[in-house]
């Protein structure tokens, strides 16, 4: 007789933002106090609830973990994760989102938390990713190397490592056509600072007059300035997508 999953749903949040102050692409992880995998970082998650979509969750989570009220268009899904084992303690599926934040509030641990940290995005030679704060660093993996039996000091909890390694390969496939990464610069934004998140993400642009030659149908000028350091203010875009 066949046995059928009735699996937990669970929604997993990579929630991106942007530090001016380092130019540096950050990721949002919190370390669990909770069982399974207490001690461990981890992507922010939480179970999806009876009468809620798996959008709404994603939004909810940032709201209840952040105290931002995001529009729609700022969680994006990413995949759907199954894997018997990626939960040492239940069947449990996982609903990706990513989810772009035009600001930074302050961190401050929910429940189920002990701290919660922006983790730097940093490329390394091979495609690999790696994201720091302080002396932890964590990495992204290769298609071989997709393991859930990790430990606190070399991975994250469940198949967190995995989701993150799906999600920097998403937003580097899309950057010609949907690079909906720069929604964390904010409503507007210079063509240095687009050149800076496509360059995060290993895609290096010469110049401001190459790039906009090349994304143009994705770009429209707003007709403000934005001062930034010595030099003439730079022309500021929004992102259109079509």
């Amino acid at each position: 007789m066949t046995t059928l999953a009735h699996p937990l749903i669970t929604i997993t949040n990579i929630i991106w933002s942007f530090d001016p102050a380092t130019k540096q692409v950050n990721v949002l992880l919190i370390k669990r106090s909770d069982q399974p995998f207490a001690g461990y970082w981890a992507l922010p998650e939480t179970a999806m609830r009876e009468g809620e979509s798996a959008h709404e969750a994603a939004l909810r989570l940032v709201r209840e973990k952040i105290g931002l009220r995001l529009d729609a268009g700022y969680a994006e899904q990413l995949a759907t994760f199954t894997a018997a084992d990626r939960d040492p303690s239940e069947r449990a599926l996982s609903l990706s989102y990513m989810i772009y934040l035009p600001q930074r509030p302050p961190l401050v641990p929910g429940p189920g938390a002990s701290d919660a940290e922006w983790f730097a995005l940093s490329r390394q030679p091979g495609g690999i990713f790696t994201f720091n704060y302080q002396r932890l660093r964590f990495y992204s993996l290769k298609a071989d190397e997709y393991l859930t039996d990790q430990t606190p000091t070399t991975g994250l909890a469940f198949d967190h490592n995995w989701i993150l390694t799906v999600a920097c390969s998403r937003i580097r496939n899309k950057l010609d056509y949907q690079p909906t990464i720069l929604f964390i610069l904010g409503d507007s934004f210079t063509l240095k600072q687009a050149r800076l998140i496509f360059a995060e993400f290993g895609r290096i642009e010469p110049d401001n007059s190459n790039f906009l030659r090349n994304h143009a149908a994705m770009l429209k000028p707003t007709g403000v300035t934005a001062k930034a350091g010595v030099g003439r203010p730079s022309k500021t875009y929004v992102l259109t997508l079509r």
